[in-house]
């Protein structure tokens, strides 16, 4: 193989690896889950919808589609969703 060849190969399976781990979930930390509808814009951990890639790219402030990582079992008490959910409303935490 030329040089030339060698370079081309070793720059596709860079990119090749860099899209992986682009595409890769962020990695869920034990007693965390996953939150839709609190984050900030450009501060969600992942899963922000079309358009986006993954951390950080939500669009608005509590985007719907977007979520955070909480502590488990406290999601739904301040008013996310443990699920994809439509809108951009602030959440409304539960009184209790």
């Amino acid at each position: 193989m030329s040089n030339m060849m060698l370079k081309l190969a070793g720059a596709a399976a860079a990119l090749s690896a860099a899209a992986t781990l682009a595409a890769a979930p962020v990695a869920a930390a034990e007693g965390k889950e996953r939150c839709y509808g609190v984050s900030l814009k450009a501060k969600n951990d992942c899963a922000a919808g079309p358009g986006t890639s993954c951390a950080g790219t939500s669009n608005v402030d509590y985007q719907g589609n977007a979520w955070k990582y909480v502590k488990a079992g406290t999601c739904e008490k301040m008013g996310g969703s443990l699920a994809e959910k439509k809108g951009n409303a602030k959440p409304v935490p539960m009184k209790g």
